[in-house]
């Protein structure tokens, strides 16, 4: 990695940090999450599936 490939790699994590999710954005990445992991070992999970499992555990919370 260059030096210049360093600072601008440096600069974005800087940005990043000041970024502040939503309840909802932060929802979304953690069904993306779910759903990718979980249907890279089983491709039989949906989207559907994780949306489901996610609301059943949100109102046992």
């Amino acid at each position: 990695m260059t030096h210049e490939q360093q600072q601008e790699l440096a600069y974005l994590i800087e940005e990043a940090r000041k970024v502040s999710m939503t309840d909802v954005e932060i929802s979304e990445q953690r069904m993306s999450f779910a759903y990718g992991n979980s249907a890279f070992e089983n491709p039989m999970i949906t989207k559907e599936m994780v949306e489901n499992e996610a609301r059943k555990l949100a109102t046992n919370e």
